[in-house]
């Protein structure tokens, strides 16, 4: 077993005690820690995040750090200044949940809006017949599913393609973003039980396309008045063109009618409510993408709306230090949550090899180390001699570093 020296095992601890007070709705989001910039002017990904015992504050100009072209003119993409607040206790809404409105229903980890997909534009403008904003654009025309408002600001109505890989189907997905009543949202990719057990599956939506030929009535079936009828199914208005196309059958999928479940996550060892991002067999984006319906949670004000989503700070907050430039952390996956005699640990594909793996407990104390080890590989994990209880997985090759909390918990 690898010696430490006392001022590392302090280090360690003093970090690994900095983290078990922090949660991952401050610690999930793509900092931006070398002032990176869209044509030397605008910041990329999230500038600052700061937080107090009950929220969060995220701080951004709403522009990803890859490239989403053209903008060659910088003028096109101006700063939005958003300071985006998010509770970190969030509740649910109770018989009343707020329904999503048109715009801003989220925020992802780099920044960016995400957007409702249900849109102004209705057949006839009747209000009726939804454009599904999601697929309403040429995809030719879109960079990593993105698009731009009317003000400038850049958005998405999916989970954008550059944000993640989601072609890592063998571990959990990762947090992706959240939703503006402080609830996650993750990728397509989840334990296939609620509570953490019986390995990694897609969540499937239980949203399906309605068996119609005439848009004469509403997914719940009551009959329209002939004025308000949608166009006939087409190669012009296919199925699927419009929200109200779909009907929602409970338990067809393993998600709820908001896109969502209670359960068991890595981040999440003792539960939690989240969104999934829901995708088709191709892996390509799937009614209803991400939210749907209504928030689970209740919404804080100032988040909502056309020109929301700057924040005031009235009150004293602590700055978030991320470790270092996103490019120079370890994404990993460590699973099941919680886990008993066995871990297992998955490195993401897209770092450096020849990687040290230090397992501590809340002391400090090293229980496990390995070394060598090779990103895109599952290394199983012996953690039978540790008591049950809150441990650190400590990742580091010299130029990269990441960190994970990990829960063993015997039933």
């Amino acid at each position: 077993m690898m010696k430490r020296t006392t001022l590392q095992v302090l280090m360690l601890c003093t970090m690994a005690n900095a983290y078990a007070q922090l949660s991952p709705e401050v610690t999930s989001w793509l900092v931006n820690t070398n002032s990176a910039s869209l044509h030397d002017i605008l910041e990329t990904n999230v500038e600052q995040v700061q937080y107090t015992d009950s929220d969060v504050y995220i701080s951004c100009e709403a522009v990803p750090g890859y490239d989403v072209g053209p903008w060659d003119d910088p003028s096109m993409a101006p700063n939005q200044n958003f300071v985006f607040k998010l509770t970190r206790n969030p509740i649910p809404a109770g018989n009343i949940p707020l329904e999503l409105p048109d715009g801003r229903i989220g925020v992802w980890t780099n920044g960016v809006s995400i957007f409702n997909r249900t849109t102004d534009a209705s057949y006839k403008s009747k209000d009726v017949w939804h454009v599904d904003g999601a697929k309403d654009a040429d995809p030719n025309t879109i960079t990593c599913d993105g698009y731009m408002a009317e003000n400038g600001e850049y958005f998405n109505y999916v989970a954008p393609i550059c944000l993640y890989d989601a072609n890592d189907k063998g571990i959990h997905s990762p947090i992706l973003g959240y939703a503006f009543d402080g609830y996650p949202i993750y990728g397509a990719y989840a334990f296939a039980n609620e509570d953490g057990s019986g390995g990694i599956v897609q969540m499937t939506s239980s949203y399906h396309l309605r068996q119609i030929s005439s848009r004469t009535t509403l997914p719940d079936g009551s009959q329209l008045e002939e004025n308000f009828w949608g166009p006939e199914v087409s190669n012009n208005y296919p199925l699927g063109h419009y929200i109200e196309d779909y009907e929602y059958v409970a338990g067809s999928g393993s998600l709820d009618e908001r896109n969502g479940r209670f359960c068991v996550t890595p981040e999440y060892p003792q539960g939690t409510y989240a969104y999934f991002v829901t995708v088709d067999e191709n892996d390509q984006p799937a009614y209803p993408y991400t939210l749907n319906k209504s928030f689970y949670g209740e919404v804080q004000t100032g988040n909502l709306g056309t020109f929301s989503g700057h924040n005031e700070i009235s009150e004293t907050v602590v700055t978030y230090i991320s470790i270092g430039n996103v490019a120079e952390e370890i994404d990993m996956i460590v699973y099941p949550i919680p886990a008993q005699d066995y871990a297992y640990l998955y490195i993401s594909p897209s770092y450096q090899n020849n990687i040290l793996a230090t397992i501590t407990d809340l002391s400090g104390k090293v229980l496990l180390t390995m070394t060598n080890l090779q990103p895109g590989i599952t290394y199983e994990l012996n953690v039978s001699t540790a008591a049950d209880g809150m441990y650190f997985l400590e990742l580091q090759n010299g130029e990269a570093y990441g960190m994970k909390q990990f829960v063993i918990h015997r039933r």
